[in-house]
């Protein structure tokens, strides 16, 4: 029984065509290829599968390349990659399971694909993308103005994310995958329950021309993207740049973006909060979240103190007058001991 992923591979690359008519099934043969939008079963002719070759090495069958995006494997990588799976041994069942070879022991179920939207398609999102750090997502995020980025772990890059569009939107029609920064949403005790996408247009490093570039997927409600562990102090508000903005000035006052008005009016506080700072939106719908998270905190026991942008948000304030002038907003604001600790003085 094949047990090892180098006999997985040979065994699948014998019958590549088959393999690709199963897990690619949105491309076609085009001569001794099979060609697809990549390894995640998107439309499209920019990824090739070799369906015939020699026996080993980068001519081999099942060998594929992703011209778009320089990616490359087997097809145990179309595999994993199509069917969202983490471990190995998830991959290996699977393999098994197609080729109708007895499972290893001890055996496993093989995991089916995640509900979309759900918080198990969040976590495989997550999975999937790589440290941010050198990507697109950094270069979008230094050209917002946000250039310390110490210590954001809730921060992903992923190169090729799925966009499901609006088929009445030629802007949508024209790329159905982009890069996209992912940050990952969780609950007060660290588990992930959602993620967020922002896609980018790898040719400005702004983002990406589609009708909704910024989408939450996954358990929202009551859950937030965290930087840091609050404790006593922290500050909340609505959008990821508003958030990542007032962290260039106070590195190391714990935050939440809720992403929304309506998340942030029902943001789960943790227990113990002495001191809340509400970043305001200059919107209606801000006004009422900050309101109503406000008088949640104080009947809790806890300080609610408003943040006011000079402009629309914070991240505005921070491209379009600057650091100096938003430090100083800030300075009058904050409370005395978190000016000093958050270093805004």
């Amino acid at each position: 029984m094949p047990r090892d992923a180098s006999e997985l591979a040979r065994r699948l690359a014998q019958d590549a065509e088959a393999v690709c008519r199963h897990y690619l099934s949105k491309g076609r043969r085009q001569g001794r290829y099979w060609t697809v939008g990549d390894v995640r079963n998107t439309p499209g002719r920019s990824m090739f599968v070799r369906l015939s070759g020699r026996d080993s090495g980068p001519g081999a069958a099942g060998r594929w390349t992703d011209a778009a995006s320089a990616e490359h494997g087997d097809l145990l990588d179309v595999i994993r990659e199509s069917c969202g799976l983490i471990e190995f041994r998830e991959v290996a069942e699977e393999a098994r399971r197609f080729l109708s070879l007895p499972r290893a022991e001890p055996s496993y179920e093989p995991r089916p694909p995640a509900p979309q939207s759900s918080p198990a398609a969040a976590r495989r999102l997550w999975a999937m993308a790589k440290p941010f750090a050198g990507t697109l997502a950094e270069a979008y995020l230094h050209a917002r103005g946000i250039t310390d980025l110490s210590g954001c772990k809730a921060l992903r890059f992923h190169p090729r994310c799925w966009y499901r569009g609006d088929d009445d939107d030629a802007r949508d029609r024209a790329q159905d995958a982009w890069p996209a920064l992912i940050a990952a949403v969780t609950a007060l005790d660290g588990a992930m329950t959602g993620a967020h996408r922002t896609w980018l247009d790898p040719a400005s490093a702004c983002k990406a021309p589609v009708s909704t570039p910024r989408r939450a997927m996954g358990q929202l409600l009551g859950n937030a993207v965290w930087f840091g562990r609050a404790i006593d102090v922290m500050v909340a508000g609505e959008g990821l740049e508003t958030i990542l903005s007032l962290r260039q000035l106070m590195p190391s006052m714990p935050a939440a973006a809720a992403l929304s008005a309506h998340h942030l009016a029902a943001l789960e506080l943790p227990a113990g909060l002495w001191r809340l700072y509400l970043a305001r939106d200059d919107d209606p719908a801000g006004h009422r979240a900050v309101e109503h998270l406000a008088d949640r905190a104080r009947a809790a026991g806890a300080e609610a103190l408003t943040l006011v942008p000079a402009l629309d948000d914070f991240n505005e304030d921070l491209r379009r007058l600057g650091a100096e002038v938003l430090r100083d907003g800030l300075c009058a604001q904050l409370a005395p001991e978190d000016r000093v600790h958050n270093g805004s003085t």
